[in-house]
């Protein structure tokens, strides 16, 4: 069945041996008195611990290795590469790239958090801002730059390699929690849910697959319940940026037959959930890792059957622009109230 995706359980295992010498196995994390919230025992996969702040590294590392080694076969050099993000690829791509010496350009948005503008200049990468007005704008400057550069272009989240990197993600966790009945993933462009899908509906097939999305960027869960991929209409306006990017032709396949549903939380509820993990935990994530905490917290979730006991919630990066932190303070103001 999975030979008609882009990948299979096969490439995520060989993925995991390409990259295991080059990234952390990052630890899971419980917390007491959030189980009792959410009422299940909840597993934290602690992605930001991760190089470059986030698991994108996973599949960047994967994809730039794998390309290496693919043009070392065939005797040819690898120009430059190009990428469009919303930060977290972008620094992971220029740092994978800076290891095998390949110049790189990252477009982000121009409204795109600082701190991971910076970083991505700090890993040797050229940065070019691009308009914040929608993914074609992102997409077409990326292809320009493609052309002149004669670079190869890592889509972060619909190339194969990719995907099949963070679906690493899913290996580990199946190792580090055998109990492991559902897991809660955030979804932007869909890789790191896709390949989590891949690995985990192969090898156990019972544990439970869940998307985490804003609400005002609900592609994903409209393209499940349309059975038809749709893209979000307009540039999203949400606090979690990593999540603004619709899932994609490649992505969407593996969501539609392997993930089990789609839930959606608003930004306030993203927002608690964040503070919630800060305060609590002690981790600073970054909203869109706010995404799974905020869902499982939610009334649609509360009401599955008790029998998903044990919940892994992927705590996807921690790269935390904290001089945008204006709705923090907002939110203390009206938690007062």
């Amino acid at each position: 069945m999975l030979l008609e995706y882009c990948i299979s359980l096969a490439d995520v295992q060989k993925a995991q041996l390409v990259i295991k010498d080059l990234i952390h196995q990052t630890p899971v994390l419980t917390d007491s008195s959030l189980n009792i919230l959410a009422n299940r025992k909840l597993f934290f996969k602690c992605e930001l611990f991760q190089k470059t702040g986030s698991f994108k590294v996973r599949g960047a590392l994967n994809a730039v290795l794998t390309l290496c080694e693919k043009a070392k076969m065939e005797a040819s050099n690898i120009r430059a590469l190009v990428t469009h993000s919303s930060g977290n690829h972008g620094q992971a791509l220029a740092f994978a790239a800076h290891l095998k010496g390949i110049p790189t350009c990252i477009v982000v948005p121009r409204t795109a958090p600082a701190c991971k503008k910076a970083a991505i200049r700090q890993y040797h990468a050229r940065l070019v801002e691009c308009e914040p007005t929608d993914q074609q704008c992102r997409a077409e400057t990326t292809a320009k730059l493609a052309a002149e550069m004669e670079a190869l272009t890592i889509h972060s989240s619909d190339t194969p390699e990719v995907i099949a990197g963070q679906g690493t993600i899913g290996m580990e966790l199946l190792q580090q929690v055998p109990e492991l009945d559902a897991v809660v993933v955030p979804v932007g462009g869909g890789g790191m849910l896709a390949g989590i899908a891949i690995a985990i509906k192969a090898l156990r097939p019972n544990v439970k697959i869940y998307g985490a999305e804003p609400q005002n960027a609900d592609d994903c869960y409209q393209s499940k319940q349309r059975g038809q991929l749709t893209p979000n209409p307009s540039p999203p306006d949400t606090i979690a940026d990593g999540a603004k990017l619709s899932i994609g032709p490649k992505t969407w396949p593996i969501i539609q037959d392997l993930v089990d549903d789609v839930f959606t939380v608003t930004e306030d509820e993203i927002k608690q959930a964040t503070c919630l993990v800060w305060e609590r935990m002690k981790l600073v994530i970054e909203p869109t890792a706010g995404l799974g905490m905020a869902v499982v917290l939610s009334e649609r979730f509360q009401s599955l059957p008790e029998n998903l006991k044990n919940v892994a919630v992927i705590l996807c990066g921690g790269n935390v622009d904290l001089g945008s932190l204006s709705w923090l303070k907002n939110l203390s103001e009206s938690s007062k109230q």
